[in-house]
C-alpha cells in the first residue's frame, strides 16, 4: 500500500486496492471525494460521484471531480445497466430506505459492486446492549439513536444471508478490526462476526 492510499479510511484502502486501473467507477455517497481523487490520480480511473449534501458536492466540483447531487434511494434507477465497471457504496447501506433494492441497483448499474458495512454483531455492540440496555456508540456507529441516519443495521452474517438470497457472488471480502487492520478469520465465520467492526465486500452477479 503506497503512502497516498494509507491516508484513506481503512475500508477505502481495501476498495482502492480492488479497483482495476483505467476502469469506470461510480462512488455513491462520495463525501468530499477522497476515494475518487485517489483513484483518478493513482489508477487513471474514470470516476463519477453522487452525493446528497450540497456543500460536499461543491467541494468535490471545486477540486475538479465529476460529482453530482443525488439520492441513492431514488436516482440509481436513472442509470442504464452496466454503466460502470464498479459501483461503490461505503458505510451507507444501513442508511438506505430499502437496502435490498439499493443493492439490486448497485449490481445492475455496475459489473461489480463494492460495499462496506458497520457490523452490529461486533462484541462491543453486544456488550453495550447487554449491560447498558441502550443503543451502543462505537467508532463506526458514533451517533445517538435519535440523530443517526442508520435505520437498517445488520451484522456481517446478516449481510451474507442477503447476498446469498439475492444470488450474488462474493469475489472477495475483508473484515476489519477496530484499529482498521484486516482480521485473519474468514468473513463467513462466527469469529469474524464477533471480532470484526466492519466488513468490505466485492460483489458481482452470477
Amino acid at each position: 500500500m503506497n503512502s497516498a492510499a494509507s491516508e484513506l479510511r481503512p475500508d477505502l484502502q481495501i476498495v482502492a486496492k480492488w479497483i482495476a486501473p483505467g476502469s469506470r467507477v461510480l462512488d455513491i455517497g462520495c463525501g468530499f471525494g477522497e476515494l475518487l481523487a485517489y483513484l483518478g490520480r493513482e489508477k487513471d480511473v474514470d470516476g463519477r460521484g453522487i452525493e446528497i449534501r450540497r456543500a460536499k458536492v461543491n467541494r468535490c466540483v471545486a477540486a475538479g471531480l465529476s460529482v453530482i447531487r443525488g439520492d441513492a434511494n431514488r436516482d440509481l434507477s436513472l442509470y442504464p445497466k452496466d454503466s460502470f465497471d464498479y459501483v461503490v457504496l461505503t458505510q451507507a447501506l444501513q442508511a438506505m430506505e430499502e437496502p435490498k433494492t439499493v443493492l439490486e441497483e448497485l449490481i445492475r448499474v455496475g459489473n461489480r459492486a463494492v460495499v462496506s458495512i458497520p457490523n452490529f454483531g461486533h462484541w462491543r455492540v453486544r456488550l453495550s446492549l447487554l449491560f447498558s440496555g441502550r443503543m451502543p456508540l462505537t467508532e463506526t456507529l458514533d451517533q445517538p439513536w435519535y440523530e443517526t441516519k442508520n435505520i437498517h443495521l445488520c451484522t456481517i452474517l446478516d449481510f451474507l444471508d442477503l447476498a446469498r438470497q439475492m444470488g450474488l457472488v462474493i469475489e472477495d471480502a475483508v473484515v476489519l478490526k477496530p484499529d482498521g487492520t484486516p482480521a485473519r478469520s474468514p468473513v463467513t465465520s462466527a469469529r469474524a462476526n464477533f471480532w470484526g467492526e466492519q466488513a468490505v465486500f466485492l460483489l458481482r452477479r452470477r
